[in-house]
């Protein structure tokens, strides 16, 4: 079968379930004021390593997007599966400005080099600084629906717990990843595994 944006012959689109499993980027920022805002995006990665960048990617310009650009800083947190309920809770549809730290029972913990703090109890965060924001035109032309956010990464967190030997263990964190529909996947030690690329391919 084939799938496109006309034919509708799945009653949901596939790209979701098949781009996947995909990190979540549990976005934290602050706006000029100090008001604080939490939520998870799917659409999330990193995209480069000379600098280290990430970018998420929003529906609109909701809170996360809005404070990241005002602000000027924006922290990822590390989902996990010890956290799923508390990250889940924090894409409720607050009004702007209420805290979803608050709402979710969330302390924070200060971040090192920008002003948004991190989710305390996630053993890992990515302290970023905002560098653009990129409206994702449509073909032909037209109104952006999604919006990504590129920053430059300035500092990791990452728990003394999780790092053995100079390596950060991810499995043991259990970092919740994000499928299609209502899906979601945990990794684990247990499904880790190692290739070594083939001379010349790059690490």
């Amino acid at each position: 079968m084939h799938y496109d944006a006309e034919s509708r012959t799945l009653r949901h689109n596939p790209l979701k379930a098949l781009v996947a499993p995909r990190p979540i980027g549990w976005i934290s920022a602050m706006n000029r004021e100090g008001a604080l805002n939490l939520a998870p995006y799917s659409f999330f990665n990193a995209v480069a390593g000379d600098p280290d960048m990430v970018m998420f990617s929003s529906f609109g310009r909701k809170d996360a997007l809005a404070f990241a650009e005002e602000g000027g800083e924006f922290v990822c947190n590390l989902a996990t599966f010890d956290l799923r309920e508390a990250m889940n809770a924090t894409s409720a549809p607050l009004e702007r400005g209420d805290s979803e730290f608050a709402f979710a029972g969330l302390a924070t913990a200060p971040s090192r080099k920008v002003r948004p703090p991190r989710v305390a109890a996630a053993p890992a965060a990515i302290e970023c600084r905002w560098v653009q924001t990129v409206p994702l035109v449509p073909l032909g032309g037209g109104e952006a629906s999604y919006f990504m956010v590129i920053g430059q990464v300035v500092s990791i967190y990452v728990d003394d717990a999780y790092v053995v030997e100079g390596r950060v263990d991810t499995g043991a964190m259990r970092p919740i990843l994000r499928g299609g529909y209502q899906d979601y996947f945990v990794a684990t030690p247990e499904t880790r595994f190692e290739l070594s690329r083939p001379p010349g391919a790059g690490g």
